[in-house]
């Protein structure tokens, strides 16, 4: 049984050996989470080939795959940070719509310059991270509702500021001429020819994952995020600035929305006020199934990116087997309370022991 830091007396030095003994159990239990969702990615995978009679397996719908599994991913990562520091964020989704709804504002319909209009996009993703964690570690509100009721006020927000209408620098307003090389550059963040076809998201992907396992796994950032999810009493007792250490959460979370949406937006060409709303609960499903605890403490980008593709498959395959939205969403419902109920079942066992 694992010891809490606030049960130890003071002075007390815990054995090198009482250290390893977790430690080992850790990276047993990770490992066999990871293996699990690997042998679980193989076998739907197989089982949607067999029903479509091979189409899953073309290369063209297998890129397309991962370039939806890169969306829920990038987002996935910054959502996982929070659930780590034991907090929950369902603002992201509507987040998502309104950080490239402002650049599309700013550039398309104002005539800011792009570096500046992406500038303000982030901006606005670091403030909205910084107005969830005000409320949740400053006011006291609980994260699941501050969250909640700051996902509709974004979304009343983004329908307010876009006129509710569609943009795309294709098609600039009547009397605005676009910067052909800042489209071209623009255009360029998610359409660069790759080797194999590969989408450029992708290559994004694989560069912010790289960044957040450092962040996670290999710096002190990490380790105090997950000692304060995983005993906040423990982490004040420590005197670790836990109110920082949450708005610093929230605004990554912010921030890997905001890129998301902005490799969408290049890759689509165009972006509408409700653009995001459907990642909400794939992404939040493949973050938990990855592994990432509702109670704070754990989480990995391993588990994360596994938990993507996962979803990513699902979704590719039913739309391949043409199993109809209602089929989707059911499917969706089914796998999300699932993950749910697989967190608080792990959460129990290791309690018990």
């Amino acid at each position: 049984m694992t010891t809490n830091l606030v049960d130890q007396p003071v002075g007390h030095v815990a054995d090198p050996a009482d250290r390893e003994r977790p430690t080992v159990a850790q990276f047993l239990r990770a490992f066999a989470r990871v293996g699990g969702l690997m042998a679980t990615v193989a076998l739907v995978m197989v089982v949607f080939a067999a029903a479509s009679d091979g189409l899953f397996l073309y290369p063209d719908n297998l890129l397309g795959l991962l370039r939806y599994m890169s969306t829920i991913a990038i987002i996935g990562l910054g959502l996982t940070v929070v659930l780590v520091v034991g907090e929950i964020d369902l603002s992201f989704a509507n987040l998502y719509g309104l950080s490239a709804m402002s650049m599309a504002v700013a550039w398309i319909n104002w005539g800011w310059p792009l570096w500046v209009a992406i500038l303000v996009a982030l901006a606005v993703a670091v403030l909205v991270g910084a107005f969830n964690a005000f409320f949740t570690s400053v006011v006291g509100i609980p994260s699941f509702i501050a969250t909640l009721g700051s996902s509709t006020l974004i979304f009343g927000f983004t329908l307010l500021f876009s006129g509710a209408q569609r943009f795309a620098p294709a098609a600039p307003p009547p009397g605005r001429t676009m910067d052909a090389g800042e489209v071209e550059f623009f255009r360029g963040l998610s359409n660069q020819s790759l080797p194999f076809g590969v989408p450029m998201q992708v290559l994004w992907m694989i560069v912010i994952a790289l960044l957040f396992w450092l962040l996670l796994s290999r710096s002190l950032f990490g380790f105090r995020l997950k000692a304060i999810g995983g005993n906040p009493v423990a982490a004040r007792f420590a005197r670790l600035p836990v109110r920082r250490y949450k708005f610093w959460a929230f605004c990554i979370a912010g921030l890997s929305a905001a890129v998301a949406a902005l490799l969408d937006f290049s890759f689509i060409g165009s972006i509408q006020p409700d653009a995001g709303q459907a990642l909400l609960f794939p992404t939040f499903a493949a973050v938990v199934i990855g592994g990432a605890s509702l109670q704070g403490g754990r989480g990995s980008v391993a588990g994360t990116l596994l938990g993507a593709l996962l979803l990513a498959v699902i979704a590719n395959g039913l739309a391949l087997l043409a199993a109809g939205s209602f089929a989707q969403q059911m499917f969706l419902g089914v796998v999300t309370i699932g993950a749910v109920v697989l967190d608080q079942l792990t959460r129990n066992w290791r309690r018990d022991r």
